[in-house]
């Protein structure tokens, strides 16, 4: 019995794979398989220019600005001109944005100005501006950069933002949506892709035109002033130079006299009384004289002393000069003896008399400081009769 069973049931299934067609292999697609668009990365160094923006930069660039503060390690949005960016460029689709018929795309070369562009093509400025309503300066362009010169078709030239259609930017600035498909050259709508150039007919960037005039303008003033204050910067350490100049002729006179009249080491006094010494609690680092050969001569005598130790008048007299000196002294107070004596009290650190006073002979008129072209804390003391400096130990007890 099993056998029939088995004899039937191998002609059944026989019968049922005999009439299923036999199977071909499946066909190849008839034409290449359509990949994505090939993608681009990369990156840009940018040098900050006056009057460049974190945003306007990043819209230039088409990036998103915080992209640039993080490779670029930026704590704030405020840039310095001179500044070097590095712009991430976002990876994009290797395609070009569709730009309207009638408008050409211009790549800025080196030394290229807007006016220069818009006489080049025979358009206004205002028009140029209007097909580049990004733009930042009237003056300053980029090179490298593009420019949409409009040919055939005047208006605004704007980028199709993610989510709108023609018809939406038709309606926002008052168009008839055929009227913009028209001048675009576009049969449906529906073909064009965010950030595809849209040509908005009879419309003019006028609002953005003025605006750059107007920063044209304060550009221009602050480049006039800033040459301004330069020349007088300039003037200024022309005047300080030739005073400096002057002063150091007169010193250079003045250390010539005193090597041919140098007198003897001596003990005098004058008819008013003889000088004192300006400080207690000193020590004498550097006498009066030539100090070496190649060491300039010395015009009068260093006393070290504590910072802050009270310096007093070595005479009495009137004080002719109390303030800051440009040629190395630092504070210091010079003071009128009569009959051609001046006793001069260098690099302190306060003074404590001003000019026109006059000061008795042990009053306080400063104290010890390291100002001026001193090395630490002491006295530089001078005697000067006549004009010619002396040795400060013949008149002092």
């Amino acid at each position: 019995m099993r056998g029939v069973w088995g004899s039937l049931w191998l002609l059944v299934s026989s019968l049922a794979f005999a009439k299923l067609p036999a199977l071909s292999p499946l066909p190849l697609p008839a034409n290449t398989v359509e990949v994505g668009q090939a993608v681009k990365k990369g990156w840009v160094v940018y040098e900050v220019k006056p009057g460049d923006t974190l945003a306007g930069i990043a819209a230039r660039y088409g990036v998103d600005p915080r992209h640039i503060m993080w490779s670029s390690n930026l704590q704030g949005d405020r840039l310095q001109v001179g500044q070097r960016l590095l712009i991430p460029l976002v990876a994009v689709e290797d395609r070009s944005p569709r730009v309207p018929p009638g408008v050409e795309v211009y790549r800025v070369r080196p030394g290229d100005t807007l006016q220069g562009v818009a006489s080049r093509y025979g358009v206004s400025v205002l028009e140029l501006v209007s097909a580049n309503p990004s733009l930042e300066s009237l003056d300053r362009l980029v090179a490298g950069s593009v420019l949409y010169i409009p040919r055939k078709a005047k208006g605004l030239v704007v980028s199709l933002p993610e989510g709108q259609t023609l018809v939406d930017l038709a309606a926002r600035f008052g168009l008839s949506p055929v009227a913009v498909a028209r001048a675009n050259g576009i049969q449906d709508p529906a073909e064009l892709r965010p950030g595809d150039l849209v040509l908005l007919p009879g419309i003019q960037a006028k609002t953005t035109y003025e605006r750059l005039l107007a920063k044209q303008e304060e550009e221009r003033r602050a480049r006039l002033e800033a040459e301004r204050r330069r020349q007088e910067e300039l003037r200024r350490l022309a005047e300080e130079r030739r005073r400096q100049q002057a002063l150091a002729q007169q010193r250079t006179r003045q250390v010539q006299q005193a090597q041919t009249q140098r007198p003897q080491v001596r003990r005098v006094s004058y008819q008013e009384g003889a000088m004192r010494w300006p400080l207690s609690g000193f020590r004498i680092t550097t006498y009066f004289g030539q100090r070496g050969v190649f060491q300039r001569f010395h015009t009068g005598i260093d006393l070290a002393a504590a910072y802050g130790t009270p310096i007093v008048a070595a005479k009495a007299g009137q004080v002719e000069v109390a303030g800051w000196s440009s040629v190395g002294y630092g504070f210091h107070v010079v003071l009128d003896h009569g009959g051609g004596v001046e006793t001069l009290y260098a690099h302190m650190s306060r003074i404590a008399v001003r000019a026109g006073q006059w000061v008795e002979a042990g009053q306080v008129i400063g104290y010890v400081g390291s100002t001026g072209w001193s090395t630490g804390p002491h006295l530089h003391f001078e005697v000067r009769v006549g004009g010619v400096v002396r040795n400060p130990l013949a008149y002092l007890p």
